[in-house]
């Protein structure tokens, strides 16, 4: 077997503006990139380290380069790595490194049906209410919007982003900022303001709370990560937020796709902000999604190099020259 070099690095992308959650603002990108190669071809992954999980740029980097001594194939990795960043960089390195050395495109490598084109939710950063419905007029040719929400002051922030785009589908995300007294009235809002989906209104440990009917669906970011999340947050949620660098990778979120439509579940399709190379692996999984929330390039103030195609919030799958 061809001796194969791994090598990571950490890079920095600006963004257009400040992205702003409930957690803090940033205006950066900052992701680690895998390349494995075999000295013919090589593969490329991109992984966001995210602080919410207890992640660093330089744990990650850290991570990947204690194992790449070891590692000779995808299907070993998750013996040497728990879910997160430093697996998802690695498993999509390694499913490009396959997809160049044969010829064949990494969905059907893996199984899935052909790539598909869809719209993707364009996400508004948490503002002022006014900001906010000025920011979704000044993306009128987009139809899906995703509203990101702070707590206090989101009744205002969604009735004034739907008086603004009665015509747009719309999303929102607490990001775990609503509390056990706030979560009723915020949800009657939602549903007065044609919400389609709240995501992950309270924080992770409060799970239970979600248990009974619901006038809006509620989909689970934070608080699922695997395959193994899924039977116990099935009768608390609706939906699920797949993400490559929560399951560590396109193989964990293929198994956390399919242990969710198991059980009913409807499936978000997210990531963090990134270039295209991470949306790339989770375009694969667009097919199986409800929604997707790949806007990740569009916030950029630039992106790579063969960067996914997207038009009019049309998201189309990756080009083989950026990855699988």
């Amino acid at each position: 077997m061809t001796a194969l070099t791994i090598e990571a690095r950490g890079e920095v992308w600006p963004l257009k503006e400040a992205f702003v959650i409930s957690r803090g603002a940033k205006t950066t990108a900052e992701v680690v990139v895998v390349t494995v190669s075999d000295g013919n071809h090589r593969g490329r992954g991109e992984a966001v380290p995210y602080a919410r999980y207890g992640e660093t740029v330089s744990g990650v980097l850290e991570d990947i380069r204690r194992v790449a001594g070891r590692v000779s194939s995808r299907e070993g990795l998750a013996n040497d790595l728990k879910p997160g960043a430093a697996l998802n960089a690695l498993d999509c390195a390694f499913w490009d490194l396959e997809s160049k050395r044969t010829g064949v495109r990494v969905s059907e490598l893996a199984g899935l049906g052909a790539p598909v084109a869809k719209t993707t939710a364009f996400t508004l950063s948490l503002d002022a209410p006014a900001t906010m419905a000025e920011k979704a007029v000044q993306a009128s040719h987009l139809s899906l919007l995703k509203l990101k929400l702070g707590g206090g002051g989101d009744d205002a922030r969604m009735h004034a982003v739907r008086a603004a785009r009665p015509d747009a589908r719309l999303l929102v995300d607490a990001n775990e900022a609503w509390t056990l007294e706030t979560i009723g009235h915020f949800i009657s809002v939602a549903a007065e303001c044609g919400i389609e989906l709240i995501e992950q209104p309270l924080p992770a440990d409060l799970d239970e709370a979600l248990r009974g009917d619901r006038r809006v669906p509620i989909c689970a970011d934070e608080s699922v990560h695997t395959a193994a999340d899924i039977p116990r947050l099935a009768a608390l949620y609706d939906a699920v937020n797949v993400k490559l660098d929560k399951a560590g990778g396109l193989s964990g979120a293929i198994a956390l796709v399919r242990e969710a439509r198991r059980r009913d579940l409807k499936i978000m399709v997210g990531s963090m902000v990134a270039t295209s190379l991470a949306v790339a692996p989770a375009m694969l999984l667009a097919a199986e999604a409800d929604w997707i929330d790949l806007d990740g390039p569009l916030l950029l103030a630039h992106d790579r190099d063969h960067g996914m195609r997207v038009e009019n919030g049309v998201v189309y799958p990756p080009d083989p020259e950026l990855w699988g």
